[in-house]
Formats: structure tokens, C-alpha cells, sequence
């Protein structure tokens, strides 16, 4: 059974930092796919940042130059270093692993709370 456990989010001012982490029980997790995505309030859950196997990084363009994807294959977890945020990051984030074209699990989310 795959489990994917985020931790990390809470409650910061605009223009602060927090630091997302997702650990994957999941042996191939070097080969798969890992991202971000989030769903504020009333909203589609959409993707922030994917990152590769290869280390090939994308991001939606609202966050592009204040969140940074990256993965510790020793440590089967990904993270999302958030900066200069703002009130309009508010959501549930999830963090999801894919492999191949058939495997791709959800981890249960992590809340983050920008005040203004």
C-alpha cells in the first residue's frame, strides 16, 4: 500500500516562508513523478510544480520565481520551499507521485493559511 504523508503547512503573514514536505512509501519512488498541486475554497484543485525522475522542474506561473520543487531520493521525499507568499495561496495542498500511466497516488493534504 503506497502512502504519501504531507506535513509543513500552518498559518504565516504575506510574505512569508513555509516549507512543504511529502514522504512516499513507495520503492520506486527515484523513477516516478512527483508534484503539488492545491485547492483553495470554491476552486478546481489545480497543479503548482512536478518534478521528474531526470530533475526536469515545472511550475504554474503564479508561483514561478517564489516556490521551489525539489526531491531527496534517499529520503523518498519531496518538498516545496514557498516564499514571498500571499493571501491568494491559501489551500489545501497534496502532494502526488506518478509512475507509468497507471500509477499515481494522493497524499491527504496539508493546509496553508496566508493572512494579510
Amino acid at each position: 500500500q503506497v502512502q504519501l504523508v504531507e506535513s509543513g503547512g500552518g498559518l504565516v503573514q504575506a510574505g512569508g516562508s513555509l516549507r512543504l514536505s511529502c514522504a512516499a512509501s513507495v520503492s520506486t519512488f527515484r523513477i516516478g513523478t512527483m508534484a503539488w498541486y492545491r485547492q483553495a475554497p470554491g476552486k478546481q484543485r489545480e497543479l503548482v510544480a512536478t518534478m521528474a525522475s531526470n530533475g526536469t522542474t515545472n511550475y504554474v506561473e503564479s508561483v514561478k520565481g517564489r516556490f521551489t520543487i525539489s526531491r531527496d531520493n534517499a529520503k523518498n521525499t519531496v518538498y516545496l520551499q514557498m516564499n514571498s507568499l500571499k493571501p491568494e495561496d491559501t489551500a489545501v495542498y497534496y502532494c502526488k507521485y506518478t509512475y507509468g500511466t497507471t500509477k499515481q497516488y494522493w497524499g491527504q493534504g496539508t493546509q496553508v493559511t496566508v493572512s494579510s
